[in-house]
Parts: structure tokens; sequence; C-alpha cells
């Protein structure tokens, strides 16, 4: 568990400060001269140096101090920030995940170190050291760390390290407000330094050295006069140290409970972080909670006892509030997701040569966080292809009156129960003529085979198919596409394409908003039971015998002056058992349109907790998984996108054989 392994903590904290650093270091790279980034990279690498050199990560400590040092360079104007350095830190944080983790080969330590001198050599090189302001002779410091500093992590040996790097010190411990031997608390720091610091030294430097305690310690900068710095360093001289007087009122003091920090810290006290496992766990339990309870209120509607049908009413109102705070703790913004594919775009457009935009939309939208998890490596894929084949050259896109540089979208919205996450580009598109003569030469359609265009750009889902000319190491369009659709389907979303040649390709992937707890409409066909996901339902309407025979052979109904085609469950399950008098038509909503499903009963709604397909069952594409009904028997959810592939076919040849 992370809360008693630190090693497992720090690596949880180490890998956040390291995606913050990335993301600073993406934005610098449109904004060199933004000294903001060039500190937060600073901040971000300087922490992660003393976390690491405390948990005993010595050679993340070191490696990350070079880099450390060179972006203290660039933040004091010695040296400017260039596309090259931004770069080779990109790389460098990549070996500081390696060597977070443990297993990261000294060798590419090494390689990266080389790299990293070379670019701070070359901007060197090419544009002069910023002149800087004129420090003082030297500095008088006085500073008392809070009392639970150390207990929090920070070592004042190491402050006082930095401070000897910075110039000649000199250090007085101060000694008066340690408690006698019987009240002293090991654990806490009652000890305060006078420091007289001698060298061209900014005050900036300084602050920097008490960058992370600052706002919760006492901290006295004061300059030294030129008397006083030679009187000081004749002291330094000697082997009596100086006698420096108690510090001024602190710059800096403990914040107050009514200031901003302590506010930020109250605030970010409010926040635990829970491992998944246990969300995973909890989860499990509310499930098993919302199927007992659904039993209780079967028992509770067969009987005539009043106050038990009360208590259900109640524990059926407190597990829906259970089950909606679970689904809202385990869902995340999808910019989560989407941050992470700026680091992708970057490495992308150095491999091709392109220019490339990247633009997202949306990132608050939440989705459950194992979703997200999923919806990674499809992600990955799809945009690798729109950057890889779907882009087009600079010279490609200015000779057909495009801008040079390219663009990548991805926007996520929330429709329903669903997120639909959008990837457009503004590239060439994709070839339809090519895709058909690939689909004929592959066998996948016949010569004369008509299709529309939805169903001849979803052949590019076809396993082994792409149009690619020549095959990369970074993608070819249609290649492994069959798993980014296996994968889509596997979280009970779909997958569409639309293109237009010339002007760009968009892919939408919808997907369910949560894979634990759904609401469904419970339906009858024959003698099975199967739940209908609440989302895709649109209307219910009632389909008599007389209607039945009467639409028999063509299988479409008019509804508000539309057809729309159904399908009946009872053919596509093959049930034995007679129809009922009154059947009735369930019509979902696809990406496609309309359908309708024709059941024997609908039920009524059904809070569903879903559970995974057994071993033996897992190829039934038709549905997503069951669930546990309040009687004890199982009833299966229904895959909509799936059934309609699958009854469509049958649909067509029970017609031409009737």
């Amino acid at each position: 568990m992370i809360a008693d392994d630190p090693i497992a903590a720090f690596r949880v904290e180490a890998g956040e400060v390291l995606d913050q650093v990335e993301q600073a270091l993406l934005d610098l790279g449109h904004r060199l001269d933004d000294a903001d980034l060039v500190n937060a990279v600073f901040r971000g690498l300087h922490t992660l140096k003393g976390s690491g050199a405390m948990f005993g990560f010595d050679a993340l400590a070191g490696f990350t101090h070079h880099c450390e040092t060179a972006f203290d360079r660039v933040r004091k104007g010695q040296v400017p920030a260039t596309a090259g350095l931004v770069s080779v830190i990109l790389s460098a944080q990549d070996h500081m995940r390696a060597l977070v983790e443990g297993d990261a080969p000294a060798a590419d330590g090494d390689a990266i170190l080389a790299r990293l001198q070379a670019a701070i050599d070359e901007a060197s090189g090419t544009t002069p050291a910023a002149a800087s302001a004129p420090a003082a002779t030297g500095w008088q410091i006085a500073f008392r760390l809070p009392a639970d500093a150390m207990a929090n992590g920070t070592n004042p040996l190491m402050l006082l390290d930095e401070l000897r790097e910075l110039g000649d010190c000199t250090v007085v411990a101060r000694t008066d407000k340690v408690p006698p031997l019987a009240d002293l608390v090991p654990t806490e720091c009652h000890i305060g330094w006078d420091v007289t610091l001698l060298g061209d030294v900014k005050r900036d430097d300084i602050e920097d050295v008490f960058i992370f305690v600052m706002d919760d310690m006492e901290l006295s900068i004061e300059p030294l006069g030129l008397a006083d710095a030679d009187a000081a360093a004749d002291a330094a001289g000697t082997d009596e140290a100086p006698v420096l007087a108690e510090a001024a009122a602190p710059v800096a003091t403990a914040a107050t409970a009514d200031s901003p920090a302590a506010r930020s810290t109250a605030k970010a006290e409010e926040s635990v972080r829970v491992p998944a496992g246990r969300l995973d766990a909890l989860m499990d339990r509310v499930g098993e909670l919302v199927i007992a309870q659904s039993r209780l209120s079967q028992c509770a509607d067969r009987g005539q006892d009043l106050v038990l049908r009360s208590v259900s009413e109640e524990i059926e109102r407190l597990a829906g509030e259970l089950r909606d705070t679970m689904m809202v703790l385990r869902m995340v913004p999808v910019g989560s997701l989407f941050s992470r594919f700026r680091r992708l775009i970057h490495d992308l457009a150095r491999d091709t040569g392109k220019t490339i935009e990247f633009e997202t939309e949306g990132e608050a939208t939440e989705v459950d966080k194992t979703v997200i998890e999923r919806l990674f490596d499809p992600m990955v894929h799809l945009i690798r292809n729109s950057c890889d084949h779907g882009l087009e050259t600079p010279e490609d896109r200015i000779a057909a009156g495009k801008p040079a540089a390219g663009s990548v979208r991805l926007a996520a919205h929330q429709a329903g129960g669903e997120v639909v996450i959008t990837i457009r580009d503004d590239g060439r598109g994709i070839n339809r003529a090519r895709v058909r003569a690939k689909a004929e030469a592959n066998g996948l359609i016949q010569p004369d085979q008509a299709l529309n265009d939805h169903e001849l750009l979803q052949m590019i889902f076809a396993p082994g198919f792409s149009t690619a000319a020549t095959v990369t190491n970074l993608s070819g369009r249609g290649v492994g596409m069959d798993v980014v659709k296996r994968t889509i389907e596997g979280l009970r979303g779909s997958i569409d394409v639309q293109s237009t040649e010339g002007e760009g390709s968009l892919i939408a992937l919808r997907i369910p908003l949560t894979l634990a707890i759904i609401d469904g409409l419970l339906v009858r066909a024959g003698s099975g039971r199967y739940v209908i996901p609440l989302t895709a339902v649109e209307e219910c309407i009632e389909l008599s015998l007389e209607d039945d025979m009467r639409h028999r052979g063509r299988s479409l109904i008019t509804l508000r002056e539309k057809l729309v085609p159904f399908l009946r469950l009872r053919e596509i399950f093959a049930t034995d058992t007679r129809p009922d008098p009154f059947q009735k038509i369930v019509v979902v909503s696809t990406p496609q349109g309309r359908v309708g499903l024709v059941v024997d009963q609908i039920i009524g709604n059904h809070q569903t907790v879903i559970k995974p397909m057994s071993a033996l069952h897992r190829d039934a594409a038709t549905f997503a998984g069951a669930t546990i009904l309040g009687d004890g028997e199982v009833a299966l959810i229904l895959d909509i996108a799936q059934l309609i592939a699958l009854g469509q076919p049958r649909e067509e040849t029970l017609r031409a054989a009737g």
C-alpha cells in the first residue's frame, strides 16, 4: 500500500512533479522567453533533486542536479532558452522517470548529459549572457525553520550546503530556543542559524535556496556594508567565530490563519490520496449493495407489510445516493488524458519534420478512471495516424493552399450517458478509391458490391488493412486499426469516421461514462430477460399482432412520417415460445440512425450492476455483460451496436427466404 510504503509514495509524487515539468517544457517550447515557465521547470527539478536525495535515490538526485544547474543558468540570464535545450531536458525527464523506477542504464544518462552540455555550449556561443544586476559584496542571513520542518522532509544541512555553494559562508547556530532535555522533542527543529555570506551573490539566489519553505519560516536577508564585509572576511580567517546579533524582524513569517498561504494549505489538506484498488473494491461492494437492495424491493412489493416497504424505499434512496457518490469518486477529467498527448505530438513533429499545432477542447468533461486508462493506447494509435499519414508536409500544404502548420484537435463533450471524443486533423483526408481498391484486393468486398460511405470508411478497421504507400516506424493508416476498434467496442463504445479528401478527417469515439453501474431498461423476449442501456433508448411503442404480420417481410415501421427499421429479438435469439399478443418496440439510437427492437414485454427501469461474461461466453459479441436481478436470476446486457450489426444480415436473409 502507498500509505505504508514511503518509497511508493515518493514514486507517485515524483511522477506528478515530472508531469508538471513536462507540461512546462512543452509550453516553453512555444514561448522561449517566458520567465514564469523557466522558473516552473527549475522549481520542479529542484524539488525532484531534493526529494530524491532524501529518499536515497542518489543517482536521480545527481543526474537531476546537472539539469537543474542548466536551467539555473537560463533563469539567471546567463544562457538563453532554446528549442534544443528544451528537447534535451525532455529526454532527460524520460531518463528521470526510469531512475525513479530503478531501471535506467547509466550509459543513457551519460549520453543525455553530453547532449545537455552541447546544447548549453551552443546557446552560450550564439547569444551573449544577459547582464546581471550588481550584487552586494555580501549578505547577513538569519533564519529559523518551523518546528515540524524535519518531520515534513526539510533537511537544514542541505539548505546550509546550498548557501555555501553561493560563496564564502560563516555559519553560527542559535540555540537560545532549545528547551531543557526533559522537554526536548527529538523530531522537532529548535535551532536557528546566522549566516554571513560573502561574494558576488544576488538576493534572488539566496531566496531560491529557501523557495519551498519560505512561507512557513522566519527569514531575514540584509546586505552587508563594505566595512562589515571586510570584518566578516577577517573573522572567517581566524579561529574565533563572529558573534552576531539577533536577527531583525523576519521578512517572511509563518502564515496566519487568514493568509492566502494558510487557506491554500487548508485546501490541500482536504484532499486525500486513495489507492485505485481501494476504490475498485468499494465499487464492488456498492454493486453488491444495489443487487441486495433490488431483492429487498421485490420482497417488499410482494408482501403487505407497510413498514417493510417504507424501509425498502429508504434503503433504495440511500443506495442510489451512495452509488452516485461512488460514481463521482471514480470520475476524472478527460484533460488528464489529453495532456499526455502533448509530448506525443511534440515528438511526432520532430520525427516527421512537420509543424503540428495541437489543440484541445472540453478538458473538464469527466469519465470513469478505468475508461481513461483503456483509452490511452487506441488514441495514441489514432493520433499517430493523423500526424504521420493524415497531415501533409509543410511544402505539400503550401502547394495545396493550406497553412504550413498542420492541426490536430482533440475535443470531448458529454451526450447523455456517453462521452464523445473526437480526433480531427486538417490533412489530406482518406482516399476512398484507394480504400475500395485495397478492400477488393484483400477479398473484403466484391468488385461490384455497393457500399455507402459509412460502410466504405469502416473498411479501414479490417485486420491488416492499410492504404499507406510505405510503412513507417510510426504508423500506417489502417495498420492496427482493428485493435483500436476492438478496444473501443470492449468499452461498450463505438467508433465512426468522417473524411473529406483534401480537407481532413474526423474520428469520433462514443464511450460510456462508466463501466461499473448503468441505468437499464429490463425487457423480456421469449423466456429470457435482457437489459438495454437506458442511454440508448429513445421511446417505446406498441406492436400488435396484426401490425407484426403486416410488417413481416420488410421490417420497417412508420414513426412520425419517417421509416424506422426494426429487429425481432425472438428471431435473433431463436426463442421457442409463441410471441405475446401485444409486442413492444423499443426504439434505440445509433450513430447510423434509429432502430427498433421488438420484445414481448417491457418490465421497467433497472439499476444494472455490470458483471463480466464468463470465459465460455466472452465471444458472444451481442452482449456487453450480465447482471444479477433481484430474484437471483441472470439477465444479459445487450450491446446495441453489435446486436444491430448481427441482426441486419439475419433480417435480410429471413426476408429473402420469405
